[in-house]
């Protein structure tokens, strides 16, 4: 399936901030029942839209409102997994130790798949015509880094393994349900590529996307971490390339706002191969950009690469964003790019 160019195209990477109500109900769920719940899910998935449409945005997802951070609630779904009851460390500035890890109990299986499917089902049947639909999956390797090895599964790469087909099969069913702009996302990938062989990396994640990679707009996303506004990996895009340009996608995202555009030359090198969706939205920081400073970065990555092969988006999803704040960058920055858009 041939994938067209989005030149100067403005996309979101999965999650979108959940509004208030969603925080408290999910703290409160035995207070719902089952039909409750599911009108809850299409509220929030209603408001992520509107927030997304309204801003003009090209490409929209459902705001991943299902889910608990961009990846948590699908190992629900998962089976020979023991989830963990509480966080081990509960107190103290957030950081990614609070985020604790699952024990493995027996053969790692999906009989249900992930809840993909079903969520860009919802998305197809609440969104209107006219912007382009994409679902979010997070590679096997990102899934594996919270679960803990064992005897089965003696190290990350092992679990890895594991999730790799459950992962690529639910790639498969997302496409036969028509999503025709699907993101793998991949930062443990990114984060740990300073200490790991990138070309591993490459060999796993194209293994992973080989049945669907021709047959949809794919793109991956690589970032440094953001739990809670906190980055987790060496924030540095050179110990993955020129490795990283063999993964088998239409669009490479990159984080840059929050970097202050660091490495920005990087993405004229990913685009002698693959089109680059930069960040340009620093969802970590409170402060808003404007129209003027969306538009300045725009013009900076014309420098370096061809508006044929670059859009935009923020640096990374918008779970750990204020609502109110999110959507002002978003309302900037769609405004911004279409003012260099006009420009040329």
């Amino acid at each position: 399936m041939a994938m067209e160019a989005r030149s100067l195209g403005t996309t979101v990477i999965g999650s979108y901030s959940f509004p208030a109500w969603l925080e408290y109900a999910c703290q409160h769920l035995n207070d719902f029942g089952a039909a409750d719940r599911e009108e809850m899910i299409e509220d929030a998935v209603i408001a992520a839209i509107h927030d997304q449409v309204s801003a003009g945005l090209d490409v929209i997802t459902d705001g991943e409102q299902t889910r608990l951070d961009f990846n948590l609630s699908f190992y629900g779904f998962l089976e020979g997994m023991e989830l963990e009851g509480a966080s081990p460390r509960l107190h103290g500035p957030p950081a990614h130790d609070q985020r604790g890890k699952h024990q493995i109990t027996g053969d790692l299986i999906a009989p249900r798949g992930l809840g993909a499917v079903e969520d860009y089902e919802r998305l197809k049947r609440l969104a209107p015509s006219g912007p382009v639909l994409k679902a979010s999956v997070p590679g096997p390797y990102t899934l594996s880094g919270r679960l803990i090895p064992n005897e089965q599964y003696p190290d990350r790469y092992a679990i890895t393994e594991a999730l790799l087909p459950i992962v690529k099969s639910e790639l498969e069913e997302l496409v036969a349900a028509g999503c025709t702009e699907l993101t793998v996302d991949e930062p443990s990938m990114s984060c740990y590529a300073h200490k790991e062989d990138p070309e591993r990396f490459v060999e796993i994640f194209n293994r992973t996307v080989e049945t669907v990679a021709d047959k949809c707009r794919l793109s991956t996303h690589l970032c440094f971490g953001n739990f809670k506004g906190h980055a987790v990996g060496l924030r540095r895009y050179a110990p993955m390339f020129p490795a990283f340009k063999k993964l088998n996608v239409s669009e490479i995202h990159v984080e840059m706002a929050s970097r202050e555009f660091s490495e920005l030359e990087i993405i004229g090198d990913i685009a002698e191969s693959t089109d680059v969706a930069v960040g340009i939205v620093d969802v970590k920081s409170y402060y808003i950009e404007t129209v003027e400073d969306i538009s300045a970065r725009v013009r900076e990555c014309l420098k370096y690469a061809p508006a044929e092969r670059l859009s935009f988006a923020p640096d990374c999803g918008l779970s750990q964003t204020a609502r109110w704040a999110a959507k002002k960058k978003l309302q900037n920055m769609v405004t911004g790019v279409h003012r260099v858009r006009d420009e040329i």
